[in-house]
């Protein structure tokens, strides 16, 4: 080591070494800000874009539903030939088609073959058209839903088809099929600066807001799935996927990682995020330019670099001014020293906190006690759509107030100056300024100073106007389904209503005879036993017509104590000719009868009525020494389960979580309510309902209901 390498230059050494660590871990720092930031906002795009194909999906997904239950449409499977017919189904498939707006719906026999479509009168026709080697056609004849992306195969166009299968008396006819065109949904997304792509299950990208990635595979295709695509002609006449130009490269720390592509005659290099869609098969992929993340590296070099060089300098400056003015400068230059680096300070404090104010998208809003305003961010302005001076200084009512809410708003603005703000905010109606209404969340907290006084409020001003939007939308559907489960309902009270009056009106027809001969003949005695007859039928119709009523209409439930041994007892004697009439034995085992529950005893009869009833038919194919119905009653804990158990066949396993679904069913001539509506019934008691298969055969409906002292 030169002996002119002294300490003062090892000093020099460390402080260099240190200064570029720092630039380094500032460059470092902002970077992964910078990328944390952007995988946030891919997140939020990715959650946006998949609500948005689920939303088109799930508009459209009752529509194969619908008309699979049309009678026309059955008929025409039945009848394939009757030319009136086949016309009402296509006016039918035309209605539907123009009203929500599919590309297509069509009607496809067990071959394969289109009997009717909503395009019949366009060259480009469905009818006369085979489907039957499409994946949709194979797993709605096999009893399934059917879901397919593809490219038409009498079109050529692209879209998303929704099979359901038309079966009439546990028969499947055929299949009822919707297609869904994404071509506005791509074309949305070509308008995007930032690519958004949507791979199949086999890797193949279908849908792509950059054209020359169509078609293209993320990874090789494998010669079974090259086959299969082939086979159902799923991409037209295409037989091989070349690989996406991408060069892809993980990125620690975050869930996303690194495109290098070349795009627009330009090499890019895009930060993706993989979202899976497992109901559809799919995979959607959001991206975004990365070069803001690059660039902010850059600045956060630059900026420190030029600091400690700013810094270095003073430091030079100073020494340099220590040593002309050593003795009689001094204290001048410690004073200037400390002004300026104090100036520095409060300069770049002041820089980073308007950066990182200007930066954010919650409204900002500081007033004083009096209520004028002080301090706005941009966000804020764009919020209401007027400029810092328009609002700087002034008092309530703000120009931004909801003309029609005035008294409210001020009435909230009066409870936040006097510190009385809810602490989990409030919901505020404003007018923009160019006229339109913004819907926000307002949370205000006390404004202090450096000394702990306050000096005012500041308030957190979220725009809300989406989510409200959403969930009036949300409202507005789940409406549309209650009012179609009414209706549904309709024909099911009906048929209940009519089977249930058939005995006690058969029983007074035949009373009422019985009366009038005993009434020729004269004999009184018997006469009045028959007029009591007659009374107590009555009065069973009447109990039958309330039963039926509190049944559509579970709010007019009258509750009472009630014990669980008596509503089993009746229900089998409700029961017991019909179940004598198909040979079906009910065992009824209670382990504690003085165990009592709060329910309607009407309601509860009917949910035990309609399991043994469920119970007896699926026992219809069984020998008669295997038609045997158990009827259980057990505590368990602070509750009481009810359990019917038949030696049927069992509920397939792929069934057991849709038996409860509305409109689901394995009777030819159900509707599919009787369970939804049980479901109901037993958790407006405060219970659940559940099935399973028993080891030994047959099928196990299970409910809870909680026990009172």
């Amino acid at each position: 080591m030169p002996i002119w390498f002294n300490a003062r230059h090892w000093r020099a050494l460390i402080a260099a070494a240190g200064a570029l660590m720092l630039i380094a871990a500032a460059g470092n720092w902002a970077e992964r800000r910078e990328l944390q930031s952007k995988t946030d906002a891919l997140r939020q795009a990715a959650a946006a874009h998949a609500l948005g194909l689920r939303g088109l999906v799930e508009k459209h997904d009752f529509l194969p539903h619908a008309a699979a239950r049309h009678p026309d449409v059955q008929e025409l499977l039945r009848t394939p030939h009757d030319a009136a017919l086949r016309a009402r189904v296509n006016d039918y498939f035309t209605d539907l088609q123009t009203t929500t707006g599919a590309a297509a719906l069509y009607l496809v026999d067990r071959a394969g073959l289109t009997l009717a479509a909503s395009n019949w009168n366009l060259p480009s026709s469905f009818v006369g058209q085979s489907y039957r080697r499409r994946p949709y056609f194979e797993d709605a004849v096999q009893g399934r839903r059917g879901f397919f992306y593809g490219l038409g195969l009498t079109t050529g166009q692209s879209g998303l088809f929704i099979a359901e299968p038309v079966r009439s008396q546990g028969a499947i006819l055929g299949v009822a099929v919707v297609k869904i065109s994404l071509e506005p949904l791509q074309a949305t997304w070509m308008h995007s600066a930032d690519p958004v792509v949507l791979r199949d299950s086999h890797g193949i990208v279908f849908l792509s807001a950059v054209p020359d990635w169509l078609f293209h595979s993320i990874q090789p295709v494998s010669a079974a799935d090259l086959q299969w695509v082939a086979e159902h002609g799923q991409y037209g006449s295409r037989e091989r996927f070349d690989l996406l130009p991408w060069s892809v490269e993980p990125r620690r720390g975050t869930s996303g990682f690194v495109v290098h592509t070349a795009m627009r005659e330009r090499n890019m290099d895009l930060l993706a995020l993989d979202t899976p869609l497992p109901e559809l098969g799919w995979t959607l992929t959001v991206t975004t330019d990365m070069k803001e993340v690059v660039q902010a590296r850059q600045v956060a070099l630059a900026l420190t670099a030029l600091a400690v060089a700013l810094l270095l300098l003073g430091v030079l400056y100073w020494r340099l001014r220590e040593k002309r003015f050593v003795e009689q400068r001094a204290a001048r230059i410690e004073l200037e020293r400390r002004v300026e680096e104090r100036t520095r300070d409060l300069q770049e404090a002041h820089a980073f906190r308007k950066a990182m104010e200007d930066s954010l998208l919650v409204g900002m809003r500081a007033r004083d006690p009096d209520g004028k305003i002080i301090y706005v961010n941009p966000a804020l302005c764009a919020m209401v759509g007027y400029s810092a001076e328009e609002l700087l200084g002034r008092r309530p009512p703000y120009p931004y107030w909801h003309p029609d809410d005035l008294e409210k708003q001020a009435r909230e603005s009066d409870d936040a100056l006097q510190g009385r703000a809810a602490p989990h905010g409030f919901e505020s109606r404003i007018r923009h300024k160019d006229g339109h209404d913004v819907i926000t969340m307002v949370y205000t907290a006390p404004l202090v100073d450096a000394q702990g006084v306050r000096r005012g409020w500041m308030s957190s001003v979220v725009d809300i106007t989406a989510q409200k939007q959403a969930e009036a939308r949300q409202r507005d559907q789940e409406l549309r389904l209650q009012r179609s489960a009414r209706l549904a309902s309709v024909g099911e009270m009906a048929s209940t209503l009519a089977h249930e009056l058939n005995q006690p009106l058969m029983a007074l027809s035949n009373f009422a005879v019985a009366a009038r001969a005993l009434a020729t003949c004269g004999s009184s005695d018997m006469l009045a036993g028959t007029l009591d007859e007659i009374v107590g039928q009555s009065k069973r119709a009447s109990e039958i017509v309330k039963r039926v009523r509190a049944f559509i209409n579970p709010q007019r439930a009258h509750y009472e104590s009630l014990r669980m041994q008596s509503v089993m007892t009746h229900a089998e004697t409700l029961l017991k000719p019909e179940l004598q009439r198909h040979g079906v034995a009910l065992r009824l085992s209670l382990e504690d009868t003085t165990a009592q529950v709060r329910g309607d005893r009407i309601l509860l009869e009917q949910v035990l009525a309609n399991l043994i009833h469920n119970a007896l038919h699926a026992m219809h194919d069984q020998p008669r020494h295997r038609r045997n119905i158990e009827l259980t009653c057990r505590r368990i804990g602070q509750d009481l389960r009810v359990t019917v158990a038949d030696q049927g066949p069992g509920i397939p396993g792929e069934q057991l979580e849709q038996v409860f679904v509305p409109f689901f069913t394995t009777k030819h001539d159900g509707l599919g309510l009787g369970l939804n509506i049980c479901r109901t019934i037993v958790e407006a008691h405060g219970g659940c309902i559940t099935v399973e298969n028993r080891t030994g055969g047959g099928a196990a409906f299970s409910f809870t209901l909680p026990t009172i002292p």
